[in-house]
Parts: C-alpha cells; structure tokens; sequence
C-alpha cells in the first residue's frame, strides 16, 4: 500500500490502521499519539532582501518506513523508479495539506508556490523525503517577526526538529537574521488527553500545534 495516502485523502484512516498494526507489538499505552515520527531538517533560504522558500528533509521512523514500503517492487532494476514515483505521489497530495507547513509575518499566514525536487530515498531501515518549498512571491525582509511550525494538525505523526541544528538559515540568510526554536510546553492535562486516545478516536485537529515547536526568525534586511 503506498504510503503518499498516508499524508493526504486517507491519511488519518491509514495511520490508525497502522496503530492497530502496531498493537500486535507493544503495550495498550504505547497506541496513543502519536503514531508516527519524523525527525526534519529544515533550511531556511534567501538573501539579504529577500526570504525564498524552505529545503525540507523528512526521515520517518523506521516501522514508518517499512509500512511505507510495503509491497513496493524495491528490486535493484526498479528501486529508484519505485522510489521517485512514490516522491511524486507525495508531492502532488500534499498540495491540499500545505505541506504541512504553517508560515507568518506578524500573525499574517504567507503562500507557497508549488513544491519541487521532491525526492524519497531509503537509507537502511528508514525512508527520507526531500523536497524544496518555494513562497509564492520571495518575502521582504523586515522588522516584523516571523514563525514557522510544521506538523500534523491530528498529531497522528510528531513531526520535530530533533537536533540543535535540525533548522538553521542558509548562510547568506544567516548574515541578515537570527533563529531561535521554542518548544512545545503542552500542560500536563494535554499530556494526559492524548495519552488516553484510543487508536479510532475521532480526528481532533486541535492537537497538533499543541505538541509542536516554533521556530521564530527576526531579520534585519540589507541596506543596499
């Protein structure tokens, strides 16, 4: 089964399909949310005038991975082809889903153009989806603050940047503004809800930014 319906159209139905999966392996506790877990990478891109769009690296967990890839002709002749066609898929379904990225200029929400070079690739038990997602028009550099979060409104799939440097700005974005990460600080009533959602809970799209870190980026454009 392909996994691009995962991230879009059945997305919520195949992930709790998954849960139950999963519930041959582990404990009843281990089923709440979520279920999925990407670890990213994120690169800001732009210039000292403008910001132009975002590289994206997403690496799923490794059972993940395997239910991605299941029943998929992964034979050396046809690995690559197999691969791409699945990043296509991707790309394309995940144009009704934003891409999962939510970006604002003082609380304003900014447009995307269509993402490119999407690209999956499997690197022993955990698949990677890369891709570039271009603003709809480059963004003006200001004094106005800007956020950043990606993530799964259902909170079926945790989506974090793991590492201290999991987001950064390209090095010439680098010289114009600074970056900061706030982590989510969900309340331990929260922390208890979710932990107490069966594996067919109704989709609750309120969860997700709750459990979400917030990348802020402050800017100070070039004179020139």
């Amino acid at each position: 089964m392909n996994f691009y319906i995962i991230l879009t159209g059945d997305y919520f139905y195949l992930l709790r399909k998954f849960a139950l999966l999963l519930l041959a392996f582990t404990s009843f506790s281990s089923v709440a949310h979520p279920h999925s877990w990407v670890d990213m990478q994120t690169e800001i891109q732009g210039d000292g005038k403008y910001i132009t769009g975002f590289k994206m690296s997403w690496e799923f967990d490794a059972m993940t991975s395997a239910y991605m890839l299941d029943g998929e002709d992964l034979s050396v002749e046809n690995k690559v082809q197999t691969l791409q066609d699945l990043a296509d898929s991707i790309m394309q379904n995940m144009t009704t889903n934003h891409y999962l990225t939510y970006f604002y200029e003082a609380g304003m929400p900014i447009k995307y153009a269509l993402a490119e070079k999407g690209l999956l690739a499997q690197d022993k038990l955990k698949a990677r989806l890369d891709f570039y997602l271009p603003l709809k028009k480059p963004l003006m550099l200001s004094d106005k603050t800007l956020k950043l979060l990606i993530y799964d409104p259902s909170y079926y799939v945790d989506m974090s940047w793991p590492a201290k440097n999991g987001i950064q700005l390209s090095p010439t974005l680098a010289q114009y503004c600074k970056l900061s990460v706030i982590d989510a600080t969900p309340t331990s009533e929260q922390m208890a809800y979710v932990m107490s959602l069966p594996v067919d809970s109704s989709r609750d799209d309120a969860l997700g930014e709750l459990f979400t870190q917030t990348a802020i980026i402050n800017c100070q454009p070039s004179q020139i």
